[in-house]
């Protein structure tokens, strides 16, 4: 069996910031297992700009914000296999793979850091009445058509979901001269950005329902048509409402999930609000010396997010390498006020008082609020948001005494309060 200090799980965005993180804190000993034939993981096919304006302060395009990553990894001289498939890991941290060159290998490793991502919910996770007809796709799937393997899934298009991916595929579609006829999105918000919304449908006249589903799906061999209804306020559809749109193409963007199969066999304690692990504040898991960062955690809405909280992880997992890690238990952060989420989920109590973000999303639109953090009931941090958005990750910044303060605590929760209050 072959030893390695540190194993990552995954060549995306998350896995290659870990890798640069865990080998710029000092550890060299690190092994990248990547299922695809390339580095890049999903950036390599998103070919649209908006990347790297926090990270590199300049728009690129997935692939080149990809390459920039891969660059460092190489020049860092750090060890990656391509084509390998992880088929499971287990508590003592034996990493368990194939590939088509060493069969089946098994590595012992220190620490293993998952950076697995996230894949798309399906039709199936809907439940979506009509006939099963040719058409329907994933807008992820419709993406990897139209950008690297040059085919269109449809020329008249309907969109279910406004999530980022639907949202870019409506301008990518119409770029490709498509029509697209709608997207419908179930919620009376969008879970996109907004500077997406701008710029994907309100530059091309692409009308966006809110409060809208897709009800029934019409066609034999092929999509013919879409019905879509309102739903009211606890979202059943209102079928006085409902009107058919012709379409040959459905396009579903309904949401990310963190793709945690293989934590989940390994036992790791997963969140039922995001479906990532739950992690403390050195983003490791409850399983010892097994870490987790970037879309496999909770999903981001930008991948400069993904890299910077992906390098803590790498630094925390090469710390724990060379040290090992001391606490004296830690406290779990509770949310309140529409705050849905916060990573981490548990403060450890120690000593290291380096500064550390909390990260969460909200519930619904809250417009001119608070986020406040309080410990022991006292308040520790606050952050004023003008407008807060389930599609927009909100992020508390802490510094040295406040974490201090956190490491002591019994109690600490996040959430959201009104200017005024």
């Amino acid at each position: 069996m072959e030893k390695r200090n540190i194993v990552i799980i995954g060549g995306g965005p998350a896995g290659l910031a870990a890798a640069m993180g865990a080998y710029d804190a000092g550890e060299r000993d690190i092994l990248i297992l990547e299922r695809e034939p390339k580095l890049g993981g999903i950036l390599n096919q998103c070919i649209h700009n908006g990347f790297g304006l926090h990270t590199f302060k300049e728009e690129l395009t997935g692939p080149e914000y990809a390459n920039r990553f891969i660059r460092e990894v190489k020049a860092r001289n750090i060890e990656y296999k391509l084509g390998t498939t992880v088929i499971s890991f287990d508590k003592d941290k034996v990493v368990t793979a194939v590939n088509d060159k060493d069969g089946l290998i098994k590595i012992q490793a220190k620490a293993v850091i998952l950076c697995c991502g996230c894949r798309e919910r399906p039709r199936g996770g809907i439940n979506i009445a009509g006939c099963r007809s040719a058409g329907i796709f994933s807008a992820g799937t419709a993406q990897k058509l139209v950008n690297m393997e040059g085919l269109m899934p449809g020329k008249e298009i309907v969109i279910l979901g406004s999530g980022d991916i639907g949202l870019i595929m409506a301008r990518r579609m119409t770029f490709e001269g498509a029509k697209v006829k709608a997207v419908v999105e179930l919620m009376p918000y969008s879970s996109g950005l907004n500077r997406n919304i701008v710029q994907c449908l309100n530059d091309f006249d692409i009308p966006l329902m809110f409060s809208h589903t897709v009800v029934d799906i019409k066609g034999e061999g092929r999509v013919s048509s879409v019905v879509i209804a309102e739903v009211d306020e606890k979202l059943n559809p209102k079928m006085e409402t409902a009107q058919e749109i012709p379409c040959d193409t459905l396009l579903l963007s309904v949401g990310l999930i963190p793709e945690n199969e293989l934590a989940k066999q390994a036992g790791v304690n997963l969140s039922t609000i995001t479906s990532g692990a739950e992690v403390n504040d050195r983003m490791m898991t409850s399983l010892d010396g097994v870490f987790e960062c970037g879309n496999v955690l909770h999903v981001h809405d930008l991948v400069d997010f993904v890299s910077e909280e992906s390098v803590l992880a790498g630094k925390c997992a090469a710390q724990y390498v060379k040290d090992g890690f001391t606490t004296n238990g830690s406290t779990k952060i509770s949310t309140f006020g529409g705050v849905r989420y916060c990573v981490p989920q548990f403060v450890e109590h120690n000593d290291d008082y380096t500064p550390f973000p909390l990260k969460m999303r909200v519930a619904n639109v809250f417009k001119n609020v608070w986020i406040k953090v309080y410990a022991d009931g006292v308040e520790v941090a606050k952050k004023r948001k003008q407008i807060a958005t389930p599609g927009e990750m909100e992020t508390i910044s802490l510094k040295k005494e406040q974490v201090e303060i956190l490491r002591n605590a019994k109690e600490i929760r996040v959430g959201i309060e009104e200017v005024n209050k």
